[in-house]
């Protein structure tokens, strides 16, 4: 890149053109740089939202079902294995719902 010559009464018009010109291109390359950079922080920010939604949604879920497993134990303590199971394969799908989220998000 060429050195920026302070435009003066003795420069030429072709000189303070061509700075004119490079100093256009410095900027509009800044110009881009934070706004692919802005882009990218949006769309971070955006999944990041997104996961916090799901993995919310999901615990909120299997509290729900770990409430629900504990109180029908109490009512019906010979059923107590096969409710943790099922609470169990509900906890384990959620977090597999989470997992497939995530990488369908690359």
């Amino acid at each position: 890149m060429s050195q920026i010559q302070p435009y003066g009464p003795g420069a030429s018009p072709a000189a303070f053109s061509r700075q004119s010109r490079e100093i256009a291109r410095v900027v509009n390359r800044s110009e881009v740089a934070v706004i692919k950079t802005a882009a990218a922080a949006h769309e971070a920010d955006a999944r990041l939202d997104a996961i916090d939604h799901i993995a919310g949604r999901a615990m909120q879920g299997v509290a729900m079902v770990g409430q629900l497993e504990q109180q029908l134990a109490q009512l019906v303590p010979l059923g107590t294995s096969r409710l943790q199971a099922v609470s169990d394969m509900h906890a384990l799908l959620s977090v597999n719902e989470l997992a497939d989220f995530r990488r369908r998000l690359k």
